[in-house]
């Protein structure tokens, strides 16, 4: 992109912080793949096989269908089968999508996810679906120096305030992200975030949430107490109750859950298990802010290391007309 056109992207305004929409890429190749379990201690490094993409169909289907149920407008979009991308049902990790009709397209880390990058699928939201799209920026040439940021599993998005927060990872290098904060305007919070084994967390949506009204993030996986202390003050300085979750049940995904609004209200979607590790205080907690929609993805969650937000696009392009 010319000097002026990168100027003109900074100009983006998401004045909404949730979406009505969602995109979903429905799975062809589904499986447990040995380019990410490295750096994700959340998946299981284990075979799969043909009945394992089944049972992750049924999962995916039934979720869409909660979440449609629901009100959310959900867009259903088929993998291909050729080449085969086991990682295909995690669509929000290779673009972003905002309210001026930009398009961000991101670098993968793992050469394999690569192929989930498809123009046809931003193009389908422009002529199938009815989007505005004025721009689209390619920030993939930085995979040729080895360095990833991965769309909205990197960054948690505060679009009213234009603040990206982003825990350091082999998934969220620091150079890609200045230049994404040049093109986007935004301001960004970077933090370190571990595992009990002091291990880097590998994307900044499993230990954080960021809704209308609240931030749900495991603080006790920051070291520091100072670096702890900033980022509390930061949510509260948002207007966000905090609701400080433990490694445990970061664990069980509870942090992996996305604030969207429905026809009748807002909800949050989440997996079964993530309810489930939440506990009854932090869902109540949560339904201040919205109706829950929950739904068992025991497969997905297992083979593929990542839960009901990973699989969520959200759609903030303006409709045409």
């Amino acid at each position: 992109m010319s000097g002026a056109a990168l100027a003109s992207v900074t100009e983006a305004i998401d004045a909404r912080q949730l979406a009505g929409a969602v995109l979903m890429v429905r799975p062809a190749a589904f499986g447990a793949n040995p380019e990410t379990a490295a750096s994700n201690r959340f998946q299981e490094n284990i075979s799969a096989d043909s009945e394992t993409g089944r049972l992750a169909q049924a999962e995916f289907d039934a979720l869409a269908n909660a979440l449609a149920a629901a009100g959310v407008e959900v867009i259903v979009l088929d993998d291909t089968p050729e080449p085969a991308k086991p990682d295909a049902v995690f669509p929000n990790n290779w673009f972003t999508t905002h309210a001026d009709g930009t398009v961000i397209l991101y670098p993968m880390m793992a050469p394999s996810r690569r192929a989930e990058r498809r123009a046809d699928l931003v193009e389908t939201l422009r002529v199938g679906h009815g989007r505005v799209v004025t721009a689209l920026v390619d920030l993939s040439p930085w995979e040729k120096r080895a360095l990833a940021l991965e769309g909205t599993g990197s960054l948690i998005l505060d679009r009213r305030r234009r603040i990206a927060y982003a825990c350091r990872s082999p998934r969220t290098a620091a150079e890609p992200l200045a230049q994404w904060r040049r093109l986007s305007g935004y301001r960004t919070h970077l933090f370190d975030a571990v595992d009990a084994g002091g291990v880097a967390i590998y994307h900044t949506n499993v230990m954080m949430s960021l809704g209308r009204g609240f931030a749900a993030l495991a603080l006790e996986s920051v070291p520091g107490e100072d670096e702890r202390r900033r980022l509390r003050d930061a949510m509260e300085d948002g207007g966000h109750e905090v609701i400080e979750l433990t490694r445990g049940q970061i664990g069980g995904f509870g942090a992996n859950i996305l604030h969207l609004e429905g026809a009748r209200g807002p909800v949050i979607a989440m997996s079964e298990a993530a309810r489930g590790a939440l506990g009854r205080t932090a869902v109540s907690r949560l339904e201040r802010h919205g109706r829950i929609v929950s739904s068992p993805i025991p497969t997905i969650e297992r083979y593929g290391g990542g839960s009901v937000r990973c699989m969520l696009a959200e759609i903030f392009l303006p409709r045409t007309g």
